[in-house]
């Protein structure tokens, strides 16, 4: 185990965590969108910047992605932290104006207008959906593409791609609700923040014991094929299994 001081207060951390999981752990609030705890980090938002002090040098660094280390010293809302979040977060308060995560953020960091041109963007581009897509489900559907003010998350040739199986990961692990899921009859319909490629439906499978539609087929196809399993195993839903 390491000591280090976070705002003043000795922690104990697991060596290889980062400043940002280590802070959670001791409940001490460092905001992030871009983070989750079952994919890599990726120091997108920006949002959880911290100040540290080693070997008599301060300096900013994002807490998401900087690992501990031994007497480390850190401080979660100094001047130049609270200036960096609030530039941070006016920029996010432009470009997202309508979503209610950003707004509640920009609220709880005291930010409530911003300087910058207002647009009438829906995704963040924090990567959360593509490392989920990558890291978690393992198929890669949607990736990052494009650079400077035209990113975005896309499909290739913004298709509906065949390698998505509609397990609807993307939406769930979305911080501001940017991606949307709707099971209506025997459809799921994910739909994207994108403009050139927003809605993808996929078909659902019906129980053949309670009728109840439960999950796309192509996804049940996928951990059919993963798990070396049959496709029958899929024929009745986790209720009518218990």
């Amino acid at each position: 185990m390491l000591t280090l001081t976070i705002d003043g207060r000795d922690v104990q951390a697991e060596e290889g965590k980062v400043i940002l999981e280590v802070a959670r752990d001791n409940g001490i609030y460092i905001p992030a969108l871009c983070y989750h705890e079952e994919v890599a980090p990726y120091g997108a938002c920006r949002l959880c910047m911290v100040e540290i002090t080693r070997r008599g040098r301060r300096r900013l660094v994002a807490s998401c992605l900087y690992p501990v280390e031994e007497g480390l010293v850190v401080e979660t809302n100094t001047e130049r932290v609270v200036n960096d979040r609030r530039t941070i977060m006016e920029l996010l308060l432009a470009r997202c104006p309508d979503l209610a995560a950003v707004q509640d953020l920009a609220s709880k960091l005291g930010v409530d207008k911003t300087p910058f041109r207002l647009e009438d963007k829906k995704c963040i581009l924090c990567g959360l959906c593509v490392r989920a897509c990558e890291e978690v489900v393992g198929v890669s559907a949607i990736s990052l593409v494009n650079r400077g003010t035209n990113r975005q998350v896309a499909s290739p040739f913004y298709e509906a791609p065949d390698a998505c199986i509609g397990c609807g990961s993307c939406a769930y692990i979305c911080p501001v609700d940017a991606i949307g899921l709707e099971d209506i009859g025997d459809t799921r319909t994910i739909t994207m923040p994108n403009p050139r490629m927003q809605k993808i439906e996929f078909k659902l499978k019906k129980c053949s014991k309670c009728g109840k539609y439960w999950a796309p087929e192509k996804q049940l196809d996928y951990i059919a094929k993963k798990a070396g399993l049959a496709p029958e195993e899929f024929d009745i839903c986790p209720d009518c299994r218990d």
